[in-house]
């Protein structure tokens, strides 16, 4: 386990914390991108598509909630904990989306705690 958790023996949660933040914002760009691609940045299409039926509704109502909460959370944790930075994570939530937001805050969080050299949470 002493690769998984570097020299000190709590950096781990930074690399898992960084590589979701890659996968959340590959994985949605790889769908979003291509349709970019055929449609443009078509607002009333692609919000018509997405609340075409309950199933998309019942998506994107939940992706709006969490994106509203994590952006709240961010503000509020982050100034609270004196995360600096804390506007790329609203950024990338509002660009990406919460997939890339959250695990990039949580990124910056931990990054920082162990800066500062405070023991884990």
């Amino acid at each position: 386990m002493g690769a998984i958790h570097g020299a000190t023996g709590r950096s781990w949660p930074v690399a898992l914390f960084a590589g979701l933040t890659v996968l959340g914002t590959a994985l949605p760009l790889a769908a979003f991108l291509p349709w970019l691609a055929v449609n443009g940045l078509d607002v009333p299409l692609l919000v018509g598509t997405l609340f075409s039926n309950r199933i998309g509704a019942f998506f994107g109502l939940d992706v709006i909630v969490a994106a509203i909460v994590l952006l709240a959370f961010i503000l509020i944790d982050g100034h609270r904990m004196g995360v600096t930075l804390r506007w790329m994570p609203i950024l990338a939530t509002l660009c990406i989306g919460v997939s890339c937001g959250l695990p990039f805050y949580l990124t910056l969080r931990e990054w920082q705690r162990l800066r500062a050299g405070s023991p884990a949470a």
